[in-house]
């Protein structure tokens, strides 16, 4: 995932959306994973993991994004995307040594608060995303990012979010959508995006499969 919208408040709302390779295979969101029952979230068949996983009964959802940084060593090297099933099964940062990881970003919210845990192959850091509307992205919580300059103003204006992630995709750096054609043919694009909202009551979901915008 590479982009990250949060709106504190009741509801909670996150709206995540997934930028990977075309050719990665996935499934859209359900209960894949019997060691931690009740979480949803769509499945990367390649790892087993997700980007974005919610808790009903806990009321909690967290989210995983690639980070910048220094990368783990490939011969211990594990996947990260466990670490957004944890997260949202416990409602902590997982208890398990970082080095094995890849830097990321993770997100972990409830009514109560919601956490930023940003490793960058090197250091831990944690901070509390502030009230209102936020984005995090590849960079982190980023405010210069040219996503989140573009974007942010746009999702805390609307009302409904919906729209926003109908935009053709671009290859334009600031784009939320996106399509980048690479040199070897393969194609790195918005392949879902999912958002979720969180209130004492329960949590509604709702899942927008991008890949048809991708023709072309």
């Amino acid at each position: 995932m590479c982009t990250l919208i949060v709106r504190t408040g009741r509801p909670l709302t996150f709206l995540g959306v997934r930028d990977e390779f075309t050719d990665r295979p996935w499934e859209g969101p359900g209960e894949h994973w019997p060691e931690y029952p009740g979480l949803i979230g769509g499945r990367d068949l390649k790892a087993g993991g997700t980007w974005l996983a919610v808790n009903p009964a806990a009321r909690r959802a967290a989210a995983l994004l690639n980070g910048h940084g220094t990368p783990a060593n490939e011969t211990t090297k594990v996947s990260r995307g466990d670490l957004a099933l944890r997260a949202a099964y416990t409602g902590e940062m997982p208890d398990t040594d970082l080095t094995h990881y890849d830097p990321f970003h993770l997100v972990v919210g409830d009514l109560a608060r919601v956490r930023l845990f940003s490793w960058d192959g090197e250091r831990l850091a944690v901070s509390e995303l502030p009230e209102g509307t936020s984005m995090v992205v590849n960079s982190g919580f980023d405010p210069g990012s040219e996503r989140v300059v573009a974007y942010l103003p746009r999702f805390r204006e609307a009302a409904a979010w919906g729209e926003l992630i109908k935009e053709r995709p671009s290859s334009d750096r600031a784009a939320l959508i996106i399509r980048h054609e690479l040199p070897d043919g393969r194609v790195f694009a918005s392949l879902s995006a999912m958002e979720v909202a969180i209130t004492p009551e329960g949590v509604t979901y709702e899942f927008a499969d991008l890949t048809a915008n991708l023709d072309g």
